[in-house]
């Protein structure tokens, strides 16, 4: 259950937010949508696959672990990577139209477990401004709202270009455990090297170039969540 209502000094003038990570606030996932607004600063930590939402469009994840509700980078100090991708940092915020003109507003669920009384960082500064937080929150979002138009864009390029496929994840972790992750898609690196000097200006000029490199890039870091994955099994041992 939500409680979402829109954002206002008067009502939330005394409103704070934990701003920590941790299972209790729904950081145990073993996968978390990103866009491609912060593919730059997701590449860098966790790989990024694709997979189809219900409706069959294509959806970019940055994995975070291997087993369901396992986030390899979670443990009880916090979040450990030098980034947390936006929809884990955006705690109770969202972003809903305005009927009349469609302008996006900030709205804030109450009930969200990061929103607890007197306790995490304020929303509003004493004179009812913006707080320096509820500035970062709003970047944030505005990074997610673009990144969910631009990525419907980007799909179409890269689709049109044939650089979508399938690909068939096994980890293995030694001889008698291994991880075999359906459903998931990525870049074709066979296609994007023998992309012609057109397909490769389209791409450019559209701004998915460096998406579809970035992408490709990630993938060294499932060798990190290997890593990750057989230290926390020395450690349960």
């Amino acid at each position: 259950m939500t409680n979402r209502v829109l954002l206002n000094n008067v009502d939330h003038g005394d409103l704070r937010v934990l701003t920590g990570h941790g299972a209790a606030f729904g950081d145990n996932i073993n996968q978390v949508l990103v866009f491609p607004t912060e593919f730059e600063a997701v590449q860098r930590e966790y790989p990024i696959f694709f997979r189809k939402d219900a409706d069959g469009a294509f959806q970019a994840v940055a994995l975070l672990g291997l087993d369901r509700d396992e986030n390899l980078f979670l443990d009880q100090r916090g979040w450990n990577a030098r980034y947390v991708p936006a929809v884990q940092q955006r705690g109770p915020f969202s972003i809903a139209l305005r009927e009349r003109d469609g302008e996006p507003m900030i709205h804030v669920d109450l009930d969200h477990p990061r929103v607890r009384a007197g306790e995490g960082e304020p929303v509003f500064l004493p004179a009812g401004g913006n707080s320096p937080y509820l500035q970062h929150v709003a970047r944030l979002l505005g990074l997610i709202y673009d990144g969910l138009e631009i990525g419907k864009a980007m799909f179409e390029a890269l689709a049109a270009a044939e650089l979508v496929e399938p690909v068939d994840v096994e980890i293995k972790l030694d001889d008698h455990v291994q991880y075999d992750l359906p459903d998931l898609y990525t870049i074709s690196q066979a296609r994007f090297a023998a992309l012609d000097g057109p397909a490769l200006a389209a791409l450019h000029q559209a701004g998915f170039l460096a998406a579809a490199q970035w992408v490709l890039s990630s993938l060294g870091n499932v060798g990190t969540l290997v890593e990750l994955k057989n230290r926390k099994r020395a450690l349960a041992a």
